[in-house]
């Protein structure tokens, strides 16, 4: 292609993702599958563009409102290409220069846009801080009240693409020995600065295609989602309840600490994420996990099982404001509707799985959100009706080894955000049960979840 054809389709591609309802990762996936005539090396680029243009959407609409052009996808593109990747106004029309594949030429109102943009800096002064952060206004005071003065750091690691994670299968092989599997390979890592089983590529590359993936040893996980599973501390023998399991991702990695011994029941509402489970458990070697699907959070089957499980982990959905740098795109579909009804539901997703914990058995809450409504107000309000049957547990005294001290914890919650931890941002509290319920709360519960 030529650098106008790539440019004309960064600006086709980003206006579909930006029309969308579904995940950009989703709506890009669709467009390539849809033009196979594009080689890898303009694939690249293309989406390389597109991500920029969403990790940096607040700041180039305010410069495109700056310099008169309207907010639409050709206008982000023209400021992106200015400000991020610091093209000249010489260069500006041969990409924009109407040929067959190429955009339509600059109008008078573009070009003197382009002579405004040159030699400036995304971020200047008296940008407001949600621009200048580039977050969504109703996550920044959010954040800000959360984060206070890290908030910029944050905010700058939230707009920078995130490394590839691998987790090593302990079934199959250990850390070193899946790192020398991938070097002969060609793929370059080096160990996660947390986790035990983590691996970071040095550069992001398709690993699919390796023997060491296809063969089952190694899973791409980021290295807070393993921390994550680390957490609930599940051993072999023990019986394991994972609530919301979608695809697998700590399924497996709890799959492996318990050794493939024991029991882990993976449950969630989809049937269909629980199916794309299945090659990766045979991938991974691993045969301890059974799915089911439930029809909601207070299936009948919860009933049936209550106080059955030593270890229940909640991977609840939530907003993903934690995993931003990754899915840019869920950052501007973010509103107060989305956030209340979430909470709610995290409230009862905690509340029934509660009920499968036996007494000195632990359930461990968890999202990948940094919002403090999803995450630390929501284990208040479980210890709030739940403190005569739980207790908050210290995630440093169940983290193995140092790990714990040199995560830096600054309170009993496993708490991990992309500035302070390099890994996504990640939430988790730990909760051991010390009794059983009252009656009274059993019968409510058997009545409301039948």
């Amino acid at each position: 292609m030529t650098p106008a054809a790539r440019v004309d389709a960064a600006i086709e591609l980003l206006d579909t993702v930006l029309r969308e309802t579904r995940p950009a990762d989703q709506v890009i996936a669709h467009w390539l599958r849809g033009r196979r005539y594009v080689g890898s090396k303009d694939r690249g680029w293309i989406v390389e563009a597109v991500y920029a243009s969403l990790r940096e959407k607040q700041r180039l609409e305010w410069w495109a409102a700056r310099v008169g052009l309207p907010a639409r996808a050709r206008s982000l593109v023209i400021v992106a290409l200015m400000l991020i990747d610091h093209r000249t106004g010489n260069e500006m029309p041969t990409l924009f220069d109407g040929s067959t594949h190429g955009p339509s030429k600059l109008s008078d109102i573009e070009q003197m846009a382009v002579q405004m943009l040159h030699g400036q800096d995304l971020a200047v002064e008296g940008q407001p801080r949600a621009v200048r952060l580039n977050l969504p206004g109703i996550a920044a005071d959010r954040l800000m009240a959360r984060f206070g003065d890290r908030l910029e750091a944050l905010g700058e690691a939230m707009n920078t693409p995130a490394p590839v994670d691998l987790r090593a299968n302990g079934i199959k092989a250990d850390r070193d020995e899946v790192a020398k599997q991938l070097a002969r390979e060609g793929v370059e890592s080096e160990p996660t600065p947390f986790s035990p089983m983590g691996l970071r590529l040095a550069r992001r590359m398709p690993i699919f295609h390796t023997r060491a993936f296809s063969n089952g040893l190694a899973e791409v996980q980021d290295e807070g989602s393993q921390l994550v599973a680390l957490l609930v501390d599940a051993k072999p023998g023990d019986q394991v309840a994972d609530f919301c399991a979608g695809a697998g991702g700590k399924t497996l990695a709890m799959a492996a600490t318990m050794a493939n011994k024991g029991r882990i029941m993976a449950l969630d509402i989809s049937e269909a994420r629980l199916e794309r489970m299945s090659e990766r458990m045979r991938r991974a070697g691993v045969h301890n996990i059974e799915r089911r699907a439930l029809k909601h959070e207070r299936d009948p089957w919860v009933r049936r099982h209550k106080l059955k499980f030593d270890r229940v982990l909640v991977d609840a959905p939530c907003t993903g404001s934690g995993t931003w740098r990754r899915a840019p795109d869920a950052k501007w579909k973010l509103t107060e509707e989305t956030i209340a009804e979430l909470t709610e539901l995290q409230g009862r997703i905690l509340e029934s799985a509660a009920r499968l914990v036996k007494t000195g058995g632990r359930i461990v809450y968890a999202t990948c959100s940094l919002l403090p409504e999803e995450n630390e107000a929501r284990a208040e309000a479980f210890l709030a009706s739940h403190g005569s049957e739980f207790r908050r547990l210290d995630a440093r005294e169940i983290l193995p080894g140092d790990l714990a001290a040199a995560l830096k914890l600054d309170g009993p919650d496993l708490a991990l955000d992309p500035a302070t931890h390099g890994t996504d941002g990640f939430y988790a509290v730990a909760f051991e049960r010390i009794a059983d319920p009252a009656p009274t709360e059993a019968v409510q519960g058997d009545t409301a979840g039948g």
